[in-house]
């Protein structure tokens, strides 16, 4: 997909602070330090519109992003370990929740894992929260460039045994270094701007 536009809208921490639901939604969700600011940074060809940062917890809120004038990006705060004040943490879940359960425009969610790295508990309850709301989403498995092709299919499919769930699509090799997997994501995201 050809870039035009894409610029930052807003930061919400509740559903009132949110931008109109007038485009569709594409939100990219996962557990800190995977990578969830560099993969939007990549997919819009853009340094630095999306904060990444090697801290975890750097995105404490849920950043709205408009590209081309068609639908929206939004970063979601990480899960799982944070250097954030304990309340900071404790307020994520509910407001991450209230974003993905509610949110009407919203058309599917990317959940991004680092390839190396075995899902915990908090991974496969976001699995599970997202199949009985029946959410589409999308498993984007980052930082393939630190493993061989070999061993970055071997995992593949290692973490696909260890969702537990069906997943619905071939889970994704991403990295944003090599640009490997930029076109494959296009075209699930471009399918989901589209749905109605």
């Amino acid at each position: 997909m050809k870039i035009r536009s894409a610029e930052f809208v807003k930061t919400a921490l509740l559903p009132s602070h949110y931008p109109p639901p007038q485009f569709p939604e594409i939100a990219f969700a996962g557990r800190s330090n995977v990578g969830k600011s560099t993969l939007i940074n990549t997919l819009a060809n853009r340094v630095g519109l999306a904060r990444a940062s090697r801290t975890p917890g750097r995105t404490q809120a849920i950043n709205f992003f408009l590209v081309n004038e068609r639908f929206c990006f939004v970063d979601l705060p990480g899960y799982g370990f944070a250097r954030v004040p304990d309340q900071v943490r404790r307020d994520w879940g509910p407001m991450v929740e209230a974003y993905l359960a509610g949110r009407e425009n919203l058309t599917i969610i990317i959940l991004i894992l680092d390839i190396r790295r075995d899902l915990r508990e908090d991974d496969r309850n976001f699995l599970l929260w997202m199949e009985e709301k029946g959410r589409p989403w999308q498993l984007v498995l980052t930082k393939t460039d630190k493993l061989s092709h070999q061993q970055a299919l071997t995992r593949r499919r290692h973490i696909e045994a260890q969702a537990g769930i069906p997943v619905p699509r071939e889970p994704i090799l991403f990295s944003a270094r090599t640009g490997q997997g930029r076109g494959p994501l296009w075209r699930i995201i471009e399918a989901a701007a589209e749905t109605p």
